[in-house]
């Protein structure tokens, strides 16, 4: 597909919210699953040196890896779409400290909470501790940013940061109901991003 985006990710995974900003964009891309056989990941190599997903293939061949990153470029290439505040502006000051919030606090808490291995040489042994303290984490985070949500993560105006939040909030562990029970502000706001377009469509593709 000429002067499209390619977008490297899989179901469930990161690729979820750049997908979404994809769609809010209008811009042309096309979706490929990487699989999790050694074949697979050791072809992805090539492509992104990391082996993780997402990666995102700009229209003049440049390939990303980061979600945060790909998604405050796709507002910057896209501003038709108004998916960031202008740049230069305080509100935009504000929306790069909650994508780097949510990249570096939420996002990292995740991957301790999913993969304690990755975070002691005890291995197995350490995971149980490991994966508490994530979980603390995690939570402490998400009240943080659902304290000032009003409705979006930048009050009246969405933006992309708004379905990075979803997307990480949706991997909490245990039912959604007790997280937006917990964080009521955080419930609305996932039942407001579910009902956009955007959401519905590539909720759909990673349900397959």
């Amino acid at each position: 597909m000429a002067n499209a985006y390619t977008l490297y990710g899989r179901s469930g995974s990161g690729s979820m919210a750049v997908q979404v900003a994809l769609e809010e964009c209008g811009a042309p891309y096309q979706r490929i699953w990487i699989g999790k056989e050694p074949a697979d990941l050791l072809a992805y190599r090539k492509i992104n040196p990391m082996g993780r997903v997402p990666s995102l293939a700009l229209p003049d061949g440049t390939v990303m890896f980061e979600s945060a990153a790909m998604l405050i470029h796709l507002a910057a290439a896209h501003p038709q779409a108004n998916l960031a505040p202008q740049a230069g502006s305080a509100r935009h000051a504000l929306f790069l400290q909650w994508m780097v919030f949510l990249s570096a606090n939420v996002y990292e808490a995740v991957l301790r909470l999913y993969y304690p291995d990755r975070y002691s040489s005890s291995g197995a042994a350490a995971g149980d501790a490991i994966r508490e303290k994530a979980t603390a984490d995690y939570l402490a985070h998400l009240e943080l940013i659902s304290a000032q949500l009003r409705p979006y993560v930048l009050g009246d105006v969405y933006s992309v940061a708004d379905p990075y939040l979803y997307m990480l909030a949706s991997w909490a562990p245990g039912e959604q109901s007790a997280l937006h029970a917990r964080f009521p502000a955080l419930g609305m706001h996932a039942a407001r991003l579910a009902a956009r377009a955007s959401l519905v469509k590539v909720e759909a593709d990673h349900a397959i």
